[in-house]
């Protein structure tokens, strides 16, 4: 693939085959993040588990003490007074017929996460053929289906990421924006990776962290030494 020029420049700032520590590669992070827009930066988990196995599935959510550094906007599908808890708690939209059909017939999507209570959940699961292949349905796991929609609403908008593993066996996930401080950007890569680490099924076998890298949008991997998260 033919790169660009600033990409390349940034790339010879990245030692070839090199792993660096957490903060290293943070570091390394803003001098390749180039764009001229704020950049996302995201960190990659490559695990040494089999994701098709029921017992080997990687999944939660964390909360990145500095958030991401994006506006995120949710939609809840709840009723009566856990309705009006969830406007109050910040959500941008309570599910109702209207916005169900536009979701469903005019491929409306403009929210990042959904948030629901338990007893709606058969509401919800009509829209699982559009909204699974996104990464859009809520999951208990992720603390996404609960009683407590205020608490679950303030969280993400706190910087509640979830991670889950794709089928690949590699979880992608964004950890802030290339405008953050170095420290920031640590802060928010060690909980999640601690998160992911603490999450190792019991039947992973082997290695767990195969390979960690960190990327902004536009800049190239940075891969981070995995032998010392574990």
């Amino acid at each position: 693939m033919k790169r660009g020029k600033k990409y390349n420049e940034a790339a010879k700032l990245v030692t070839k085959g090199a792993t660096y520590d957490v903060a290293e590669a943070c570091a390394l992070i803003k001098k390749t993040a180039t764009a001229k827009f704020d950049e996302t930066v995201e960190a990659h988990f490559r695990l040494g588990v089999d994701g098709r196995h029921a017992d080997q599935q990687v999944r939660g959510a964390v909360v990145l003490p500095h958030g991401t550094g994006k506006t995120v906007r949710v939609l809840v599908f709840a009723k009566g007074p856990k309705a009006d808890e969830a406007t109050a708690a910040g959500a941008e939209y309570i599910a109702d017929d209207e916005l169900i059909t536009k979701i469903t017939k005019e491929n409306w999507f403009e929210f990042d996460v959904v948030v629901a209570t338990p007893d709606m959940m058969g509401q919800v699961g009509k829209l699982g053929r559009v909204l699974g292949p996104k990464g859009l349905m809520p999951n208990p796991k992720a603390g996404t289906v609960t009683m407590d929609v205020a608490k679950a609403i303030t969280d993400i908008k706190a910087g509640k990421i979830e991670y889950r593993l794709d089928k690949a066996n590699i979880i992608h996930c964004p950890i802030g924006k290339a405008s953050f401080s170095e420290e920031m950007l640590a802060d928010n890569f060690n909980a999640l990776a601690g998160a992911i680490i603490k999450a190792k099924p019991a039947s992973a076998k082997g290695q767990y962290l195969k390979s960690v890298t960190v990327a902004s949008t536009m800049g190239p991997g940075i891969k981070i030494n995995a032998s010392k998260l574990a």
